[in-house]
Formats: C-alpha cells, structure tokens, sequence
C-alpha cells in the first residue's frame, strides 16, 4: 500500500483548485489512512517535500504557544487544524499545522483568519488531536468560560451541553462558575464534587479516589448563593426553600455521552452547602474495557471464591462495606459475568449507575410509592431466575429477600457492615430469624477500594519503627517487603496515587459456621471457624498490596483495621 501512494504521489502536477485534484487528494488520504503510524509518518514526508513543506509532530508543537486568539481551540477542534507562534532568532512567525495538504479551502480560511500568508506544515490528524488534547488538559476548566446549551432528553429534563468545543459567552458569573466546576470535574474522574458555604464566600473539593482534595476558593457571598441556586435550578429543586435539606439530580452531555448527577443541597451556618454525586455509566467499561470482575482488581483467590459464590443456582451473596467501597459495581460485574441470555436476571436499584444489556433494571422510586419492599414483591411475579437488591436497608426487604433466596432464586445484594461478622448483628438487629437468614446464605464479601502508588513517580522507601509499629508489624516481619512510596508529579495531581484497587474478605458458609450464628456465639468463634474455613481478613489482603510496593501502610491503615 505504502509504493500505491508514492506512486499516486509522483504522478505529474496538477492545478491544485481543479476537481480532479480535489479527488486525487482524497484518494491520497483516504490511502495514507489506512497505513500504519510508522508507515503513515514515511508517506507524509513525501507529501511534504512535494509541496515543499516539512512535518511537523506533536513534540515539536508543544515547544511553540498556540495561536489560540487567531484560531480559538474550539474551531481548531472542529477543522483538525492548529495555528502556533514558532519562535526563531528571538521573533515570532505564524506556523499553521494541516493534516491535508490537498485542501486548498482550509488553507484560504486561514490566511483570512490570520491576516496573512500562514507557513504550513503537515501532521498527522492524530498528532494535531493530540496537541489539542493536551492544551485543553492544561488550561484550568475551572478559571475558564464553558458555554451552556440545552437539548431534551428521552424523559423530558432539560441536558446541560458541556464541552470545550461549544466555548461562547456565559450568561452570568455563577453560571460560568458551575459549569466550568462541572467540566473540570468530569474530566479529572471526580466521584464527587463538595461546594461549601463559609463566611466569605465558598470552597470548592472534588473526591478523588475516595479523598477530598482542595479545589479553590472563592470570595462573595452573594456569588455563592447564586451558586447553589444554579445548581437548585438544574435539579429542579426549590430556589426559595433555605431551611431544610433537599435532593434532586439532573444530566450533563459531555465527552459524547450523557452524565448523571445526584445533587444534596444541605443547610449549614454559613448559607447553603451542596454535594454534587457523578454517576458516569461509562467510566468505569472505558477505563477497564468492561466491567468485570478481573477489572475490579481482586486476588485470584479472592476472584475464584467470588466467583464460585455467584454461579451458585440459588441463594443470597451480599457485599458489604461503607459508602464508596464499590459494592455495587462488584455486583455489577457479577450480573455482566452470568449473564449469558438462558436466565431472567432482574435488578431493582436506588438510582441504576450502570445500564446493564440484557437485564431488566427497575429505579426505586419513593414519591411513587416503588420502595425496594414493593419492588422486590413485583419482581418476584415476574419469573426471575436471578436478582439483584441494590441495598437492604429496612426488615421487610431482607425478609423479602431471604424467601427469595430460599425459594430458588440467586439474590446479589449489598447492606452496610464493617465487615463479613458484623452483617450477622445487623440482619439480627433488624429482627431477620437467623436461622433463615443463614439458610438462604451463601457468603459474604467485605470489600474496600485501597489507593495505588502512582507508578510514574513511586520511589523505594523505608517506614519508620513507629509506621511499623502501628502496623502491627516487626522490623524482621518485613524484611522481604518491597516498600513503595509515591512522590507526587503531575500524573497524580500531587498526591502520590493513581488509581485504586479492590481488596476483600470472602466468608463462605459451612455448617459449623452456621451453627454458631444460629446459637448466637461470639464473634471470636466465628472468626475462628471462618480462617479454619479459609477466610483472610480485610487487613491481610491488603497488606499483599504493600509486599509488592503497589500502596503504602499508611494508605491501608486508611481502609483497614490492623489484624
């Protein structure tokens, strides 16, 4: 392919603003794009020297300052083209970057635009995307306008558009504000955005791998009551109402698909805080190429318990730990891994995060009257084979839930517990019969998502004899552990992390163990049952992570509790 398009090529001159050479250009292109990088960069310095020109690659674009003033980035996104200052002999020229040497239309567009004959250098499409990408990346979304349109949604709301390419004027400081907060967040991977009221005027934190970080703050009172108002605006909450609590969502469309947000409106002593929950349905499919349980990043042992436990005919599983522990997504990898079309599998979910193919997902609706109770009673007289309860929260839906189990039904649930021994008390305490709930039981996960060292920056270190000490842990314990520590760089916004992984506690139940829940002996039994039938501790898993120099045992003291 490579000898067709340097013979297409070499053909003779052609007046480039005839049709013919128009065509010939596309056919040129249409070629070099199906080529290799390596093949595609070779060919285009032949284009280049045909028309006397040079390439020109993303590095080199990022020595020179963007033109942005003549070609703002949003238009430069949209044509594939770029317009730089090239210094040389301490004065500035004008230097536009093309991907299409053959598209003289562009070329004219430009000049005008520049006011003057424009050098033109060539590059791939995906060295100038590139550059673009990494422009839009260093500019600071949150000092900047972001533009605000609207469309309709298929339930009628109306969709915030958010997108750098849309750049126009903002109505308002406030709007500007929220927009921008939004934008930067979504592309950061917040989970969640905290905007809080203090004397002066607002902070901004984002949530970041399960840890508030410090985003800016902003002085003017008024302008941070007109924040939340936006935001009660887009929820569709009540503007006047000041005193009590208030929760609401609505939808942004941004980076090609459509976001939704959970909005809690709190008051406090200073005015009004909000919390502002993303529920991005694709991050984590994008991120880990689906959402499975390898992506979830459990230990082999740990993934083959887990999933012997959910190709199980029937019986309940529940996934335990606190708010962001990723509980749901486990089950949401576990529904994706046994679906295979020959069962009916049916969730009921307060709200649905991940829109699942081939599975019916029920949203709880409360102003409805559609609790998790009701839903689960209606599902039930659908002719399911497997379900999954977003949370047990009340004693009529675990009872629901535990018939369910043991009328043959698999039911994936999740409830809030410490660990795998505390979900026995709080299924008693809710007034569940043990001997039912331990029945219909097949195991228990306690899970939690521990932070990974940053791997452009981890360095080798040496804990202290206090870090140790507080690890329960001895200096000739841990003579072979590989210690890792990140030092902070750019890729991980200073922190030393990047990214986190699951670590868990699997109990599966056996006879003895049900026994000694049903006579309601100690913990320490349990847990003395529970190693002898394999089970290893939140703690222990985690401490896996840091033999390897993958976290720190500051950050699994964090999570965890020492064994």
């Amino acid at each position: 392919m490579k000898k067709e398009v340097s013979g297409l090529i070499e053909q003779e001159t052609i007046m480039m603003a005839s049709h013919s050479a128009r065509k010939f250009g596309r056919s040129v292109m249409t070629e070099l794009e199906a080529m290799t990088k390596l093949d595609q960069r070779e060919v285009l310095r032949t284009v280049a020297k045909r028309f006397s020109s040079t390439v020109i690659e993303t590095t080199e674009m990022l020595d020179m300052k963007p033109a942005f003033e003549i070609l703002p980035l949003a238009r430069a996104q949209q044509r594939g083209c770029v317009v730089l200052h090239a210094l040389k002999d301490g004065s500035s020229r004008l230097v536009a970057a093309i991907s299409d040497p053959f598209d003289t239309d562009l070329q004219v567009w430009l000049d005008n635009l520049a006011g003057t004959a424009l050098q033109y250098r060539l590059a791939l499409q995906s060295d100038i995307q590139a550059y673009l990408s990494r422009q839009e990346e260093t500019i600071r979304a949150i000092d900047s306008m972001i533009s605000t349109g609207t469309s309709n949604n298929p339930e009628g709301k109306t969709l915030e558009s958010l997108s750098y390419a849309s750049v126009s004027d903002a109505v308002s400081p406030a709007v500007k504000l929220v927009n921008s907060t939004l934008y930067d967040a979504l592309k950061q991977g917040v989970s969640d955005i905290h905007l809080e009221s203090t004397p002066t005027g607002m902070v901004s934190k984002y949530r970041i791998d399960g840890v508030l970080n410090l985003v800016t703050n902003f002085t003017g009172v008024a302008l941070a009551e007109q924040v939340i108002s936006r935001i009660k605006v887009l929820a569709e909450l009540d503007i006047a109402e000041r005193r009590v609590p208030q929760d609401g969502s609505f939808r942004v469309e941004a980076m090609g698909r459509e976001i939704d947000l959970r909005v809690s409106i709190m008051p406090s002593i200073h005015g009004e805080d909000s919390v502002i929950r993303i529920l991005d349905k694709q991050a984590m499919v994008e991120a880990h190429g689906g959402l499975t349980l390898d992506a979830a990043g459990f230990d082999p042992h740990t993934l083959s318990v887990l999933r012997r436990l959910v190709q199980e005919p029937y019986g309940m599983v529940l996934v335990t730990g606190p708010t962001g522990s990723g509980k749901t997504t486990t089950l949401y990898a576990a529904l994706t891994e046994i679906n295979q079309g020959r069962d009916k599998i049916i969730t009921i979910e307060d709200p649905v995060e991940y829109q699942l193919p081939g599975i019916l997902q029920i949203p709880v609706n409360d102003k409805k009257g559609l609790t998790f109770a009701r839903g689960l009673r209606s599902i039930l007289r659908h002719d399911p084979d497997k379900i999954m309860v977003g949370e047990i929260r009340d004693k009529e839906t675990a009872e629901i839930a535990v018939q369910s189990a043991l009328t043959g039904h698999l039911v994936l649930t999740t409830v809030h517990a410490n660990n795998v021994y505390d979900v026995f008390g709080r299924f008693h305490h809710i007034g569940v019969d043990l001997y039912s709930f331990v029945s219909a039981l097949n195991g228990v996960i306690a899970q939690r998502l521990v932070r990974l060292n940053c791997t452009h920056c981890a360095a080798p270190y040496q804990p202290s004899e206090a870090e140790l000490t507080n690890a329960g842990l001895s200096a000739e314990a841990v003579k072979d552990y590989r210690f890792m520590k990140g030092r902070g760089c750019g890729d991980c916004r200073g922190t030393g992390f990047r990214g986190r992984r699951a670590v868990a506690e699997v109990l599966t139940m056996n006879p003895e163990i049900a026994e000694l829940i049903v006579e309601r002996r100690s913990v320490r039994q349990i847990m003395e049952a529970a190693r002898r039938n394999g089970t290893r501790s939140l703690y222990e898993d985690a401490l896996t992570l840091v033999t390897r120099g993958e976290t720190t045992l500051e950050e699994v003291r964090r999570v965890t509790l020492a064994a």
